[in-house]
C-alpha cells in the first residue's frame, strides 16, 4: 500500500457515528419508511441527482402523493410529469423518469427491480442509482458510491483533497471495505454519503466533528492542496441553461394552452441563446412546436 494511503479499517467507525447523527431522510437507513418502498428511493434518487436533499423533499412528497406507483405515473401524459417536475432543474429526468416507470410496468408488472442489472436496463439509470435502490430498497449488498462518498475516500484513505474523476475503481475500493453483513453493508454505504454530505463536504470540511479524524490519511498529511480534477460546471447566469429553464417556466405556467412562438421571451437579451433554447427543448421532447405555437409535449 503506498505510503500516502491509510489502511482500510480507518473506516470501521462509520456506522456507529451514522446511527447517532444521521438526518432522518425517507430514503436512507436506519430512518428508512417502510412504506416509502423502493419505487419513492427510485423517485428520490433521480430528483437528488445535482439537486440539494432540502429542495427535493417537497417536491418527493408531492410527487409520490399523485403518483403512488410505477403505473400510476406511467398512464401520465408527458406535459403532467414535466409541469410536476416544476423548478427543481435539468428537466430531463423527469422524462427519463417517466419512461423507467413506463418500462417498469410492461417488463415488470409495476414492481421496481431488484437485480442491479434489470435496474441498469431502465431509462436514465446509472451504477449509482441501480446500487442505490437494491441497497437502500431491498438492502442488498453493493457498493454504492456517489459524489460524496467518493470525496470520503479520498481523503480517508488516499490522502487527496479531492477525488479523481469517477472510475470502477471508486466501486472496487468501496466493495473492499464493505462490511460482510448485509444489513450493516447497507448502513455503512449509507453512512459514507451522510459523511461526505455533511461534515466532510467539498469545500469546508469540519474535520473537528469528523469520526475518522485521527486516521484520516488527508488529515494526517495536513490536509495539503493535492489538486482538483473535478469538471467545473458553467455559470448559469447568462447561459444556455437558464434560457431553457426560462423558456420551459413560461409554458409551464400557460400550460395546457400553446404559446406563439413571437410571444416566447420576446425580452430575452439574446434572441439567437433564446432560440437554441427552444430548439433544444424540442430536440430533448421536453416541448412541442405546431401551429399553434409552443407548448409542453402532449
Amino acid at each position: 500500500m503506498p505510503e500516502s494511503q491509510a489502511p482500510p479499517d480507518t473506516m470501521s467507525r462509520l456506522p456507529e457515528w451514522y446511527r447517532t447523527t444521521a438526518r432522518d431522510l425517507p430514503w436512507r437507513l436506519p430512518a428508512f419508511h417502510e412504506e416509502f418502498g423502493a419505487w419513492g428511493v427510485l423517485v428520490s434518487e433521480f430528483m437528488l441527482q445535482q439537486t440539494p436533499v432540502t429542495r427535493v423533499i417537497p417536491h418527493l412528497e408531492a410527487w409520490l402523493a399523485r403518483w403512488p406507483t410505477p403505473s400510476t405515473m406511467a398512464a401520465a401524459s408527458t406535459a403532467d410529469v414535466v409541469q410536476q417536475w416544476a423548478n427543481l432543474g435539468y428537466p430531463r429526468r423527469a422524462l427519463w423518469l417517466h419512461r423507467a416507470a413506463i418500462e417498469i410496468t410492461e417488463r415488470h408488472g409495476g414492481v421496481v427491480p431488484r437485480d442491479v442489472d434489470a435496474l441498469l436496463a431502465l431509462s436514465g439509470i446509472g451504477d449509482y442509482t441501480a446500487r442505490a435502490v437494491a441497497v437502500f430498497a431491498y438492502g442488498d449488498r453493493h457498493p454504492v458510491v456517489d459524489t460524496n462518498t467518493r470525496r470520503v475516500l479520498a481523503r480517508a484513505i488516499a490522502g487527496r483533497a479531492q477525488p479523481a474523476p469517477p472510475s470502477r475503481r471508486d466501486l472496487t475500493l468501496m466493495e473492499s471495505l464493505l462490511p460482510v453483513g448485509v444489513s450493516e453493508s447497507a448502513v455503512f454505504n449509507a453512512a459514507a454519503m451522510e459523511l461526505g454530505a455533511t461534515v466532510c463536504t467539498a469545500r469546508s470540511p469540519r474535520c473537528e466533528l469528523c469520526p475518522l479524524a485521527d486516521a484520516c490519511a488527508w488529515l494526517a498529511a495536513g490536509r495539503p492542496d493535492t489538486g482538483d480534477e473535478r469538471r467545473r460546471q458553467a455559470t448559469y447566469e447568462g447561459s444556455d441553461r437558464q434560457a431553457r429553464g426560462a423558456v420551459l417556466r413560461l409554458l409551464r405556467d400557460r400550460s395546457p394552452e400553446a404559446v406563439p412562438l413571437v410571444a416566447v421571451l420576446p425580452e430575452w437579451p439574446d434572441a439567437r441563446q433564446r432560440d437554441r433554447a427552444i430548439d433544444s427543448l424540442i430536440a430533448d421532447g421536453l416541448a412541442e412546436a405546431d401551429g399553434e405555437g409552443l407548448s409542453l409535449p402532449r
